[in-house]
């Protein structure tokens, strides 16, 4: 049983390999790049932000420049900056996404048990001077 040395690679074949797993690379990382930078630009406003969160909570933030939304379950954070900045005119400094998980709630009417649903929030976050105006 020879398992060492019975298969001897020439310099030709690994130049071959390396060329086109090099080229396979490049594509994928060119591709890549492309779909990321241009997703979040892409989405609109109505597929990102489904409305402001309007809370006791949300509403003692807001004296602190924190701003909270609703939000689609897809949405990442690059897509509710551009999303904010695109409607409201004002540049985020810092974004914090927060999924709610749905829970088990008593029915008061019928017997048995029910579900709300799971959501998502995003807090963001303003400069000092930056207002979000809700009308």
């Amino acid at each position: 049983m020879a398992l060492f040395g019975s298969k001897k690679n020439t310099g030709k074949t690994q130049n071959a390999k390396r060329k086109t797993q090099n080229a396979v690379q490049e594509k994928k990382t060119a591709s890549s790049e492309v779909s990321r930078s241009t997703l979040h630009d892409t989405r609109s406003t109505s597929d990102v932000l489904i409305r402001p969160r309007i809370t006791e909570k949300a509403a003692n933030m807001t004296a602190q420049g924190i701003y909270t939304f609703d939000v689609r379950q897809s949405a990442t954070k690059k897509d509710v900056a551009a999303a904010v900045k695109r409607l409201y005119k004002v540049t985020p400094v810092k974004i914090t996404v927060v999924n709610t998980p749905a829970k088990r709630v008593k029915m008061k009417i019928r017997r048995g048990f029910g579900k709300t649903t799971a959501s998502r929030k995003a807090l963001v976050f303003l400069k000092k001077g930056e207002q979000i105006q809700f009308s």
